[in-house]
């Protein structure tokens, strides 16, 4: 069993940079790799960006590479998203969660196990 809880969200700028945390709970954690992934109002969850297990690894959508850095540190238990450059279309709830599936199906919602509640980003113009 693993629980998630993300922080770090707030009111920013356009231009203006954030960092999201991911704190987990259960020994096993460093095993799971970890997407984030973001809704707006009236749209479907979308993925940002995947870490495996091993922080080798990571994928990102489209729209945040360059801007977005997702990295781990397994002794504490967290996942961080650094968003930098935000745009005011980077607005929505972010949310991470956790699986033991690694591979281009990270991109996907269905294949993730464990979620958190989400954190909300709002980025003003």
């Amino acid at each position: 069993q693993v629980q998630l809880v993300e922080s770090g969200g707030g009111l920013v700028q356009a231009g203006g940079s954030l960092r999201l945390s991911c704190a987990a709970s259960g020994r096993t954690f460093s095993s799971y790799a970890v997407g984030w992934f973001r809704q707006a109002p009236g749209k479907e969850r979308e993925f940002v960006a995947a870490i495996s297990w091993n922080p080798g690894s990571t994928f990102y959508a489209d729209s945040v590479k360059a801007r977005f850095t997702i990295s781990r540190d397994n002794a504490k238990n967290t996942v961080y998203l650094q968003m930098n450059s935000l745009k005011p279309e980077d607005t929505a709830v972010y949310y991470c969660a956790a699986s033991r599936i690694w591979g281009e199906v990270v991109l996907t919602t269905r294949i993730y196990s464990y979620w958190g509640q989400g954190t909300q980003v709002t980025v003003s113009s």
